[in-house]
């Protein structure tokens, strides 16, 4: 997709940062990173885990999010609730771990001890507490959304919802069935040495597919595609048959069973969804993968994935679903030598910005919402130290 010559010189003229990408310090600015945890991560939606993850009563998913740990608990009344996993008492972590089941969530410190919807049921000691009012003191709440069968949850609300978010694609979301999809394997992570922004450019930037990646090459051809929205970008690739004979693609295209609940255009096509701020879904015919880039600190991100699917036990299924993980494990690696690259780059002090290209929309759209949310990005060099805590010194 591209914008008509006309809209990018309108846009152009309406703003002259619009054709220009996020300048570099951006990307490893220590005050900017803590400006944009507030403004831009807290607000946003993230996915904890699918509702199958949490299928009886008692079950619990946590999830790391910059600083913050987030428990989501299937509760007696068959209830999922999300809480800050902290102990109102003197701050403890309740549950440790990724996963797992229990029938109240009772504190390791002094055992404090919660009901499965938040409420604070048990004190030890409790007469030695003046005026101790337990109604006040069960856990913090956090927004939760369930769409689709996956669990959302937000630090702080106020926004647009997930299903608002995705209302324009349900329809070409819903013959995948996600309600209906349950786990390959466990949750995966990996590190990443660059900035967060850094690996959601790359994952809706359409111009490096051809040239750095092969294998999508073979399995695309030219018919990679992007598209912006204020909240969604979509990128799409129609699956060809691909060589050499030998190469996992092709027999990927090969190997890969009809799916009865996709129509015949689905079976052959690849789609992905990136939802503000950074988190994406990787839709294929075989498996749905959700990838999140979970900022650590301003030049550390952390990729967490999971894979699911609709349960189906035949060979040739269980075949595609291999070589599909192995096309991809090899376009991670060249998209974290890619990253690392660009990463370096933006901390040379020759480098402000970068001109954006028409068809460059995912990224200029991008660009756009960080400098609506954080003024002083549009600055090309940083600020001086303590800028966050003064009024905007932002200029156009």
């Amino acid at each position: 997709m591209t914008l008509s010559n006309a809209r990018y010189a309108a846009q152009a003229a309406a703003d002259p940062q619009a054709n220009l990408t996020l300048p570099g310090w951006l990307y490893h600015d220590a005050e900017f990173f803590a400006v944009e945890r507030a403004r831009v991560l807290r607000p946003a939606w993230q996915i904890v885990c699918h509702v199958s993850d949490v299928a009886v009563t008692g079950d619990w998913h946590t999830l790391d999010f910059i600083g913050e740990n987030i428990l989501v608990v299937r509760g007696d009344d068959g209830v999922v609730r999300a809480f800050a996993n902290v102990c109102r008492h003197r701050a403890s972590r309740l549950v440790d771990g990724a996963s797992g089941s229990c029938r109240k969530l009772v504190c390791p410190y002094h055992a404090w001890t919660y009901e499965l919807d938040g409420r604070l049921s048990g004190v030890p000691a409790r007469g030695t507490y003046a005026n101790l009012d337990m109604g006040t003191l069960g856990l913090a709440a956090l927004d939760l959304e369930v769409w689709q069968g996956f669990i959302f949850v937000r630090l702080e609300g106020g926004g647009v919802s997930v299903a608002e978010m995705m209302a324009a694609h349900l329809g070409e979301i819903l013959p995948y069935r996600f309600e209906d999809l349950r786990a390959l394997r466990t949750v995966g992570t990996r590190i990443r040495y660059v900035n967060w922004k850094n690996l959601t450019d790359n994952y809706s930037d359409g111009l490096h597919v051809p040239v750095a990646h092969p294998g999508l090459r073979r399995l695309f051809g030219p018919g990679y595609g992007i598209q912006a929205g204020e909240h969604v970008d979509r990128l799409w690739g129609p699956l060809i048959e691909p060589g050499p004979a030998r190469s996992s693609e092709r027999l990927y295209r090969k190997l890969l069973p009809p799916v009865a609940h996709l129509d015949a255009d689905r079976q052959s096509m690849w789609l992905y969804f990136k939802l503000w701020p950074n988190l994406a879904f990787d839709i294929h015919p075989d498996q749905i993968d959700f990838m999140q880039f979970l900022p650590v600190s301003p030049t550390e991100t952390l990729i967490r994935e999971i894979s699911y699917a609709i349960p189906d036990d035949r060979r040739e299924m269980r075949a595609a679903r291999y070589l599909n993980w192995r096309i991809n494990r090899m376009v991670n690696r060249e998209d974290a030598a890619l990253v690392a690259r660009v990463q370096a780059g933006m901390t040379s002090a020759s480098y402000t910005q970068g001109p954006l290209g028409e068809i460059e929309v995912c990224l200029r759209s991008f660009a756009k919402r960080m400098r609506d949310l954080v003024p002083e990005a549009r600055l090309p060099r940083p600020p001086a130290p303590g800028w966050s805590q003064r009024a905007s010194v932002a200029a156009v």
